[in-house]
């Protein structure tokens, strides 16, 4: 695989899809620098747990760690306090009147690439690499495709610089996702995704289950559940 000059700028949250991104990217950019958001989420512990990912994945392959620069962290209080949302406030996890999860934040993925492709503009940095999913998206349309490329057309208009959003998880599950992450660290680095990142949405880091740690409950876990045991029973089949 060529490995591009350029300076990619990864969402990274500390859950599994940005963990195996941040992985994706290793791989094919130069140097790749982290961002993440405390927008005031009920479970921030996401975001301690980054710190850790960072330091592990560096010590797997020596080309991780030269390649691994610097970490940002971005405090978006303003969204919370807007937000009525089972993110950022005591509220139930169900589906709401409008036929979304009331863990869906308005506007949240949208406020995250303005800000990163405002740090990329002063990073020289023309990649920005987002987690998104459209195939195990919990309904919430600011992970489609089709808003991420309005996102880049509009973010490399409004910066007048060209910049592209990657989303390696767009059309992949999390089973494939599991997969993916094995394909490109082995089996210390899928370990790695299963112990350490964080899913749960009630940041529960007490319940260790074969796929991770959480409540078990929330949709976050149970999709990730879900796609653990298919990930295990496709690699039974093989």
């Amino acid at each position: 695989m060529t490995i591009s000059s350029d300076t990619a700028l990864v969402l990274f949250s500390g859950g599994q899809d940005s963990t195996v991104c941040l992985a994706w990217a290793l791989e094919r950019f130069a140097r790749v620098e982290t961002v993440g958001f405390d927008y005031g989420q009920r479970h921030a512990v996401e975001l301690e747990v980054r710190d850790r990912l960072r330091t592990q994945m560096a010590a797997m392959k020596p080309d991780w760690k030269a390649r691994l620069g610097g970490d940002h962290t971005v405090r978006l209080d303003a969204l919370a306090a807007i937000s009525e949302t089972a993110l950022t406030r005591e509220t139930a996890i169900e589906i709401a009147d409008n036929g979304l999860p009331t863990t869906f934040v308005p506007g949240r993925n949208l406020i995250f690439l303005c800000f990163t492709g405002a740090l990329a503009y002063r990073r020289g940095a023309r990649h920005l690499v987002a987690g998104v999913c459209e195939t195990d998206y919990s309904g919430y349309p600011d992970c489609r495709d089709d808003t991420i490329k309005a996102m880049q057309v509009s973010l490399s208009l409004g910066l007048d610089k060209p910049l592209v959003i990657h989303t390696p998880l767009m059309w992949r599950d999390k089973a494939d996702t599991f997969a993916l992450a094995e394909e490109i660290g082995g089996h210390a680095f899928l370990e790695l995704v299963v112990e350490d990142t964080h899913s749960c949405y009630l940041g529960d880091r007490r319940h260790r289950h074969d796929w991770g740690y959480g409540c078990g409950e929330c949709p976050a876990c149970q999709l990730r559940a879900q796609g653990f045991r298919r990930f295990m029973q496709q690699k039974a089949k093989k």
